[in-house]
Parts: C-alpha cells; sequence; structure tokens
C-alpha cells in the first residue's frame, strides 16, 4: 500500500509506507517534546481488568487522550474521577493503532486544594443521596463499654494519647488495628480494620470503635475521604466515633460516623466516663438512699405511734360483750320456761282437737285397704304362679336335669315365701294368736274412754263371736257359730 499525493506535473512525490509515516510522526513528536506537565480537567475515566487506567484530559477547546500504567496507577494517593481538576506529568507518544497521539501519564496530582475540594464535595453529595449520612442511622455509644477498639498508627503519639486519657479516666482493655494513616495504603487499610472488628464473634469484638489520626494537610487526610472508608463506617454495626485531624479539620468519615470527636483525646473522653465521678457519684447516691429510708422509717414510726393512740383499749372493747354476756345469762332460765309453757299450750290445743271416732274411722278404713290389697295380692300370686308354672314346664324340656332341679326348687322356695306372706297379712291369723276385736253398734272399739256404761259389745275370736255389756250388768253369753272366712268382714287394722 502507498500513499500518492496529488502534486504539480514535473514535480517527483516520495511514497511512503503507514509505517513509516506513523514512525516518523512518533518519532517528531516524543522528540519534540519530551516530559511535559498539562492542567486540565479528567474526562472520561476507565479502569479495566488489568489495572492500566484510560482517561482524558481536556479544557474548553481541546481533548487529550492519556493513560497509566498499573504500577503508575496503583502509587496514586488521589485517584482521578471525572470533573476533577489535575495536572499530569508524563511524556506525549502516539499510538498507530488509532493514528492518535496520547500522554503516558507517570504522576497525576490536583490541581490545587480546590480541586481536591471541589472532588470532596461532588463524593459528598453523592454520599448523603445514598442516606449514609442520615441521623436516624447513628447509634448511640455505650455509656461503659467493656471493650474499646482503635483504628490508628501503632507508632504515632495518637495511640500513646489515647490509651493515657483512657487509663486516667475508667482503665479499659484496648484492641488496637494497625493501619496507614495517609498515603496509598491508608484508605484500605481503614475500611478492612472497620470491617474486620464487626466480623469478629460477638462475645470478643469491641464494644466501640474509635478511628484516630493527627492533623494534617488535605492531602494527608484525603484516605479518610474515601469512598471505601465511608461505607464502611456507616455498615459498621460496632458504634463507631471518629478522631481524625484537630477540631478544624473534616473528612467524610466524620459524616458516616456515629459520634465525631474534634481530636483522640477527645474521643478517649467521649468513650468512657471519669471513674472517679461514678464513685463519687454512687457513693451519694447510696448516702441519699439511706437518708430516705432513715427517713421514711421515722414517718412510718411516728404514724403507727399516733393511730395507737386513737385505737380503744382492749379491756374496753371486752367490758362491752362481758355485760351483754351477763344479761343473756340471766334472761335465759326465764326464756326456757316461757317456750315450755307456749309449747305446752300448743300441744294441749292440738290434742283437744283429736277426736276418737275419726281415728276409729281412719282405722276401718286402713283395715279395709289392707283386705282389698291382701286379696289383690292373692290374685295376683295365683295368676304369677300359674305363668311360673308353665313357663317353667316349658324350660324344663330344653334344660339340664341338674339346672331344672335347681330352679324348681328355687321356685317352690319363692311360692312358699309368698305363701307364708299371704297368710301372715290375713287377720285371722291375728285372731289366732290370741288377739280379739271389739265392735259397739258395729264400729271397732279402740279405747275403753269413749264407751259409755251399759253398751253392748261385740267380741269376735278366733273361733266365734262373744256378746257382751259395759259397766254393772253381767254379759250375756251366748256363744255364736263360728263364721267361714268368706262371711268374715271384719279386720284389726
Amino acid at each position: 500500500m502507498s500513499l500518492i499525493d496529488d502534486a504539480p506535473e514535473g514535480v517527483n512525490t516520495p511514497e511512503f509506507s503507514v509505517s513509516e509515516i506513523s514512525g516518523a510522526v512518533k518519532r517528531m513528536v516524543e522528540g519534540e517534546f519530551g516530559h511535559v506537565r498539562v492542567r486540565g480537567e479528567v474526562g472520561r475515566v476507565s479502569s479495566p481488568r488489568s489495572g492500566h487506567v484510560y482517561l482524558d484530559l481536556k479544557d474548553e477547546r481541546a481533548v487529550l487522550a492519556g493513560v497509566m500504567w498499573k504500577g503508575t496507577a496503583s502509587r496514586l494517593t488521589t485517584q482521578p474521577e471525572e470533573g476533577m481538576e489535575v495536572v499530569a506529568t508524563g511524556r506525549l507518544t502516539t499510538f498507530p493503532g488509532q493514528s492518535k497521539y496520547q500522554i503516558v501519564i507517570e504522576d497525576l496530582a490536583p490541581a490545587g486544594v480546590g480541586a481536591l475540594m471541589a472532588m470532596l464535595e461532588k463524593r459528598k453529595a453523592q454520599l448523603q443521596a445514598e442516606g449514609l449520612f442520615d441521623q436516624d442511622r447513628k447509634k448511640p455509644i455505650p455509656f461503659l463499654p467493656r471493650v474499646i477498639g482503635v483504628v490508628t498508627s501503632p507508632s504515632g503519639a495518637v495511640i500513646r494519647d489515647i490509651l493515657h486519657r483512657l487509663s486516667d479516666r475508667f482503665p479499659t482493655q484496648v484492641l488496637v488495628w494497625p493501619v496507614a494513616v495517609q498515603g496509598e495504603k491508608c484508605a484500605p487499610e481503614v475500611a478492612a480494620a472497620i470491617s474486620g472488628f464487626n466480623a469478629m464473634p460477638a462475645g470478643q469484638r469491641p464494644d466501640v470503635l474509635i478511628v484516630a489520626r493527627g492533623g494534617g494537610s488535605v492531602e494527608d487526610l484525603w484516605g479518610f475521604n474515601d469512598e471505601a472508608v465511608v461505607r464502611a463506617a456507616a455498615a459498621s454495626e460496632i458504634p463507631l466515633i471518629s478522631a481524625v485531624g484537630h477540631e478544624t479539620d473534616t473528612t467524610l468519615i466524620d459524616f458516616a460516623s456515629d459520634l465525631r470527636a474534634p481530636t483522640p483525646t477527645a474521643a478517649a473522653e467521649r468513650a468512657v466516663p471519669v471513674r472517679a465521678d461514678l464513685v463519687a457519684m454512687v457513693t451519694d447516691l447510696e448516702a441519699r438512699r439511706v437518708r430516705a429510708l432513715a427517713a421514711r422509717l421515722d414517718q412510718g414510726r411516728q404514724r403507727l405511734t399516733d393511730l395507737a393512740r386513737a385505737l380503744p383499749q382492749p379491756e374496753r372493747l371486752l367490758e362491752e360483750r362481758r355485760q351483754r354476756l351477763d344479761n343473756a345469762a340471766i334472761r335465759l332460765p326465764a326464756a326456757l320456761r316461757d317456750a315450755a309453757s307456749q309449747a305446752r299450750v300448743r300441744l294441749s290445743s292440738s290434742a283437744g282437737r283429736l277426736q276418737p271416732t275419726r281415728l276409729s274411722d281412719r282405722l276401718d278404713r286402713s283395715a279395709e285397704r289392707l283386705r282389698e290389697r291382701a286379696h289383690a295380692l292373692g290374685r295376683a300370686l295365683a295368676s304369677r304362679t300359674d305363668r311360673g308354672r308353665a313357663d317353667l314346664e316349658r324350660r324344663s324340656a330344653r334344660l339340664l336335669p341338674g339346672l331344672l332341679e335347681r330352679r324348681v326348687a328355687r321356685a317352690a322356695d319363692g311360692l312358699s315365701a309368698l305363701t307364708r306372706l299371704y297368710g301372715s297379712l290375713h287377720y285371722e291369723r291375728t285372731l289366732q294368736r290370741g288377739f280379739a276385736i271389739v265392735r259397739a253398734s258395729g264400729q271397732v272399739v279402740g279405747s275403753a274412754k269413749g264407751v259409755k256404761p251399759g253398751t253392748p259389745l261385740e267380741i269376735e275370736l278366733r273361733d266365734g263371736k262373744l256378746d257382751a255389756v259395759t259397766g254393772g250388768g253381767s254379759p250375756a253369753k251366748k256363744p255364736a257359730p263360728a263364721k267361714s272366712k268368706k262371711d268374715d268382714q271384719g279386720s284389726l287394722f
């Protein structure tokens, strides 16, 4: 391939290859400029997996491509961000693969404090929009932590100040996680320390964290403005106190922490109370408690004394009860006699209302009901006996001989018992035992008081009846023929 320019007629034009042209341009650019310092605003920034960084430097009229190799990019204290104003130092060269010139950056620094502050404000606005600085995310600092974790340099004056202040106020166990507090290793080590403390087991990790560093320039404190450090502080489950720089220095970790202390020494003061003050306060509270308890006891004792004065004497309470008991004992015999007299009057009145005739009528009615029940019982017994005998005959054909004999014996015993019961209930059996029925004018005589002298009587015995007269007359003995059971209608009951 060759490049042929249109040239005037008669003039010889040399031919060059693309590589020759690119090489000539490269030599001319590198020979003319060599190392340069370029000031501009960072445009597009690209960081592939290789670790190299590709970016654009631009101003209002032009754009210059730039590249930083992996080793240079890892040594930067401030990583380039879009919109950041920087000063880049390097050499100009060309890239034949894309027919462009570029600067190979060997050093990159912000263009003054103003550029750093502008980038800081931009990062702060971004993280604040995500809610990392919200007050509702803040956790309270424990009043008396058991273990305190400190993230700082182990060789600086900061750790000595913190330990000395903790020893003066309240001696506490301290765990130190050593980190670099400035330079390129600062941000990753501080973020790893915060995450490492939070990853410890629950029974071993600190109760509060202190991230501390002494004062310095904006560049020296820049590691505590790193996004990774801010996110680690915001995600910490352990309450975190930031103490970076002096009182006038402000870094982004101060906004993400749970409490900001102006100095490392102040952070130690915020972490623990003064032991002597606590002892004095406890002693004062104990003295107040004792005084309050004594006053309460005195008040109770005085109250009890006042109430005791108002109570009556026990002897006086019993005097009235004793008098009432004596009066009741005096009235008791007379009351018992009155009650007995009243009961005697009621009993006499009730006895006067009773009439012998009514009693004899009730006896006659009872005797009649007893005869009817005896006849009904006899009929029922006969009927049941017949049914039992028939049922027994039917079953006897199916039962074994031994069982049949036992059942027949039991049935015979029951029949005999019923027969005896029927016989004992009939009034004639009572007459056979030597009793008699006395009648006057056809009515059964139950008492001698109601019979007048000279009244004819009829006496029924077991073998017949006799006629008699009450009073002085002699009875006429006329034996009467014995009646059969069917003709007898009298009853003893």
